[in-house]
């Protein structure tokens, strides 16, 4: 499990991002661990990258 800031230093997102993310649903898939603390799964947040990668590779 990585928590917020562990995953802002592994990829080029700040914490602010990640939350903001979050917030609109629009980012890796997250949980609360323990009621309070959020954390991810390697394997959900490089899924969300290679999805973003996917949809945004151009041709040429």
């Amino acid at each position: 499990m990585l928590s917020t800031a562990d995953v802002a230093r592994e990829w080029p997102f700040a914490v602010g991002t990640l939350r903001y993310y979050r917030q609109m649903g629009i980012g890796p898939a997250s949980f609360k661990l323990g009621g309070r603390r959020v954390v991810y799964r390697r394997s959900e947040v490089e899924r969300w990258i290679a999805e973003q990668e996917a949809g945004s590779t151009r041709g040429g």
